[in-house]
């Protein structure tokens, strides 16, 4: 079938890519800061900055795909879109993809719709969405608001100390699994919405990946990271000296 692309959907690809190149600039500037034992004292503004970008992608890569030709008719974009908040967005875009590949347009998604391993499919999907993403996909206002240490509640008047906390948390490795998160997720539900080929192709293999970024969020080590960075920058200084 021959693509004939919208404009929009155009437009959400170039505004990808940039953020993927600045993505991938920030992300450098902060393992390097990491490596170097952050002398300049600006690893978290490096983070904030990169957990806003990870966000602001979510955001496009949602539009994309709800752009894409032959994926959501323009009901179920409508749908999609009138959702309050890009949290219930991407959870309403992972429903309405299993309801479009089962056509299942008003059930209650469960094991009998779905099948046992979709609908299992889709509880990992929406887990990974309320546990794993949540933070990221939220915190995009508030630090685009210039809450980068305290975000604020919607009036203004309190700190949100359950926000602080978690995006206090973050560090590159720990951003950078999530991103692979959302990445993967993104790429599953635009398997099951656009065409059965690429879903009995592809499917499978991106689910594998989401489950092992995920894997890795929860186990890899952040300080053995920290000090392989800065054990492989101390070896390149070394190398440098002597061949000198």
């Amino acid at each position: 079938m021959t693509r004939n692309p919208s404009r929009i959907y155009k437009y959400h690809v170039a505004n990808l890519r940039e953020l993927e190149l600045a993505i991938g600039h920030t992300g450098r500037l902060a393992r390097s800061e990491i490596a170097s034992k952050d002398p300049q004292k600006s690893l978290q503004s490096l983070l904030r900055l990169y957990a806003f970008l990870i966000g602001a992608w979510a955001e496009t890569r949602l539009n994309k795909l709800l752009h894409e030709e032959f994926g959501f008719n323009d009901q179920l974009r409508e749908l999609i879109k009138a959702k309050s908040s890009q949290l219930e967005q991407w959870h309403e875009a992972v429903d309405q993809a299993f309801r479009k590949h089962h056509n299942v347009p008003n059930a209650q998604l469960n094991d009998r719709t779905l099948g046992v391993s979709h609908a299992a499919r889709r509880t990992a999907l929406q887990d990974v969405l309320s546990n794993d993403l949540k933070i990221i996909i939220e915190i995009r206002n508030k630090l685009a608001h210039g809450q980068w240490v305290y975000p604020f509640n919607n009036g203004g008047t309190l700190i949100e100390h359950g926000k602080f906390q978690l995006i206090n948390q973050e560090n590159i490795l720990s951003l950078q699994f999530k991103f692979a998160l959302v990445a993967h997720l993104a790429d599953a539900v635009h398997d099951l919405v656009v065409s059965p080929t690429t879903f009995e192709r592809d499917f499978d293999d991106h689910f594998r990946c989401l489950n092992q970024a995920r894997i890795n969020l929860e186990k890899r080590s952040y300080p053995k990271y920290e000090a392989g960075l800065i054990k492989s920058r101390e070896m390149a200084r070394i190398a440098r000296v002597s061949n000198q």
